[in-house]
C-alpha cells in the first residue's frame, strides 16, 4: 500500500530533524576519559583526548589547570547567554581542520596565529613531505585542499571525530583582533583584492563626496569608516562577515562544539606547547614564534579607538559582546560607551 504524499513528507521531516539532533547532541557531549578513537585501527598509543582527560602526566598538570578553567568559564557563559538551541550542519564546520593521524580537530580563527597553526598541521598530516613549519610559505598554508576540514566528511564520520578527537581553538581579545585585521587588510598596499572587494564598498557607502580614485581603488579606508561598515545593519543583510572580522562564536560555534582546549593568543607559546604535548609531538615539532615587532596589542587598539565616537564604540562592543563574554575578556578600559 503506497503511503500518501502528506505521510511521506512528514516522515522525511522527522528523519531530517533526527539527523540534526544527533549531530547537535554528539557535538556538545563531553567525551568519556577512556574513550577509544576508532579512527585508525593501527594506533595503540593514547589519543590526545585520553591524555588530557586522564590527566596522568605530571608535566601537563599546570597547563591542564589553566585549560580546564577556560573550558569551565566557556561552558558557564554558554549556559547563561545562549538564548535558543541551535543545531550544526556540515556547512558550519568549514573552519574545523582535521588531523586523522593525531586525532586532532582545530578551529582556525584568522588573526589568531592561524597561519602558523595551519603550517604545523601541514607538517603533522604530510607523512614527511613537510618537516619545518616555517619553511612553508604563508600563502601555501591557506590554499584550499592542503588540509581537510570536518565539513568534507559524511555525517557519521563527522560525529565519530567530534566524539573522539581532541578539539582545540585559539582566541584573542576581540578588539585587538579586529584592529589587527584592519591593519593587515586595509593599510597594506599589497592587499589589493581586499581593497577592491571591501574597500570600494566601504568608501562608497560611508564617505560622502569621495574622490573618484578612492571609489575605484578602495585603498585608503579609515578605521572609522571600517567601524561604520561593521555596525551598519545592511552589511550582514547583504552577506556574511569576512572571516577576518567575523566573530569567533560564529566561526567555531563554541556553545555547540565542546572544545577540549581553549588557547589564547596572549599566552600563545605555552598553550601551543600544551597542545603539541597532548598530541605527542612536542619532541619533534616546535610551534613557530612570531617575529613581528609591531604586533597589535591593547595600547595600539586604544590608539585606533581614540577617534571612534562613544556611539559607534557602543554599537561595535554590542556586536562583539558574545566573544568578550564567552572567552572571559574584560571590557577595554579605553572604551567610552556611556
Amino acid at each position: 500500500m503506497r503511503m500518501p504524499r502528506e505521510g511521506r513528507l512528514l516522515l522525511a521531516m522527522c528523519l531530517c530533524s533526527l539527523f540534526v539532533l544527533v549531530l547537535y547532541f554528539q557535538s556538545i557531549t563531553k567525551p568519556e576519559p577512556g574513550v577509544k578513537t576508532g579512527s585508525s585501527p593501527r594506533k595503540s598509543r593514547r589519543s590526545p583526548l585520553q591524555t588530557l582527560y586522564n590527566g596522568d602526566q605530571q608535566e601537563l598538570v599546570e597547563a591542564q589547570r589553566s585549560l580546564q578553567g577556560r573550558r569551565e568559564v566557556l561552558e558557564e557563559a554558554c549556559l547563561s547567554h545562549m538564548r535558543k538551541r541551535q543545531v550544526l550542519s556540515p556547512e558550519d564546520l568549514k573552519h574545523l581542520i582535521v588531523d586523522d593521524k593525531h586525532s586532532l580537530i582545530y578551529c582556525y580563527v584568522p588573526k589568531v596565529a592561524c597561519t602558523n597553526w595551519k603550517r604545523v598541521l601541514m607538517v603533522l598530516t604530510s607523512d614527511g613531505r613537510y618537516t619545518n613549519p616555517l619553511a612553508i610559505p604563508a600563502n601555501e598554508a591557506h590554499v584550499a585542499g592542503n588540509l581537510r576540514t570536518l565539513s568534507e566528511f559524511s555525517v557519521p564520520e563527522i560525529n565519530k571525530r567530534l566524539r573522539s578527537y581532541l578539539k582545540f581553538i585559539f582566541v584573542r581579545e576581540p578588539f585587538e583582533r579586529l584592529v589587527s585585521a584592519y591593519r593587515n587588510k586595509f593599510t597594506r598596499s599589497y592587499n589589493t583584492a581586499f581593497h577592491k572587494r571591501y574597500g570600494t564598498k566601504i568608501i562608497r557607502r560611508h564617505r560622502p563626496h569621495a574622490e573618484p580614485e578612492a571609489l575605484e581603488k578602495g585603498n585608503d579606508v579609515s578605521f572609522n569608516e571600517f567601524v561604520q561598515y561593521l555596525v551598519d545593519p545592511r552589511t550582514q543583510r547583504e552577506e556574511p562577515f569576512n572571516e577576518h572580522w567575523e566573530r569567533v562564536h560564529s566561526l567555531c560555534h563554541p556553545c555547540l562544539i565542546h572544545y577540549d582546549v581553549v588557547g589564547k593568543y596572549e599566552t600563545l607559546e605555552p598553550d601551543a606547547q600544551a597542545v603539541l604535548k597532548l598530541a605527542g609531538v612536542e619532541g619533534t615539532l616546535q610551534f613557530p614564534t612570531s617575529g613581528k615587532s609591531t604586533r597589535t596589542d591593547g595600547n595600539m587598539a586604544a590608539r585606533f579607538f581614540k577617534h571612534i565616537s562613544p556611539f559607534y564604540q557602543k554599537k561595535l562592543f554590542n556586536l562583539y559582546r558574545m566573544d568578550f563574554m564567552l572567552f572571559n575578556y574584560s571590557t577595554p578600559e579605553y572604551l567610552r560607551t556611556r
